[in-house]
């Protein structure tokens, strides 16, 4: 990225993540939905807390920090996956069509966790929780064995996901996104189909193994005491309705 960018000095901050003038429009109908982010900072090894009701724009900003949604007009959107490395111009990405190259930032630097797990039903436990690795050509050294045991799954290792609780197929999903020892991990709703009783155990155990790894977190959640327990440093955001409620527009800074 060229030093005359304003964005540069703030990466130097080893920030992970720098968005500044980002915006997302979304039109169905003759409705519209824009978020906005005006300025976002997340430095490595932050654990961050996203909280609002469903429709609020969580999941547009999750898609858009892990390069599968591309902005509508972007100011400045820097990636440093790597407090060592220079930061990637995410924005020059997507305006030359590297497609690709985001994907392989993606595969090699981020974890997902999803609300409903995202298994494949075909796979074990093992080879559910090692799929990261195994595409990225990691050696086995041990790493989903105590990851597994970490997580209360390691009976579990050679069942198929259709045999396991929801819960257990959460810590599965947990457990697979922080195989490859990624730099970030982004969570929408992890805890969303459980008892408040388990989704705080699962969230708890969650953090603990983030915080282990050193990885960075993203969460999104409508369960704000929970999070707040955990000590997450929350987005602020705020909703609106304009245009004679044709236009509703989300504000995201931090």
């Amino acid at each position: 990225m060229s030093t005359e960018t304003t964005t540069e000095p703030q990466c130097r901050r080893a920030l992970i993540y720098h968005l500044r003038d980002v915006v997302k429009t979304r039109e169905a109908e003759g409705v519209a939905f824009r978020l906005r982010v005006p300025n976002l900072q997340i430095a490595v090894g932050e654990k961050i807390a996203l909280i609002g009701e469903s429709g609020c724009g969580k999941s547009t900003l999750l898609d858009m920090l892990v390069f599968i949604l591309q902005p509508s007009d972007t100011g400045a959107f820097c990636f440093r996956p790597d407090a060592d490395a220079e930061p990637r111009d995410v924005d020059a990405y997507w305006k030359h069509g590297m497609l690709n190259e985001l994907g392989d930032l993606r595969k090699r630097h981020i974890g997902y966790v999803m609300q409903t797990g995202g298994l494949l039903p075909y796979l074990t436990v093992h080879d559910n929780m090692n799929l990261c690795r195994s595409v990225l050509g990691l050696r086995r050294d041990g790493t989903v064995e105590h990851l597994a045991e970490e997580l209360g799954i390691a009976p579990h290792l050679g069942k198929l996901p259709d045999s396991l609780s929801t819960g257990e197929r959460q810590r599965v999903a947990i457990g697979r996104a922080l195989a490859h020892r990624p730099s970030i991990v982004i969570a929408d709703e992890p805890t969303a189909s459980l008892d408040p009783y388990a989704a705080e155990k699962i969230m708890s155990l969650f953090i603990q193994l983030a915080n282990e790894f050193n990885t960075t977190v993203i969460l999104a959640s409508h369960a704000w005491r929970h999070v707040k327990e955990l000590g997450l440093r929350r987005l602020a955001h705020q909703t609106q309705h304009l245009e004679d409620g044709k236009l509703t527009e989300t504000v995201v800074s931090g």
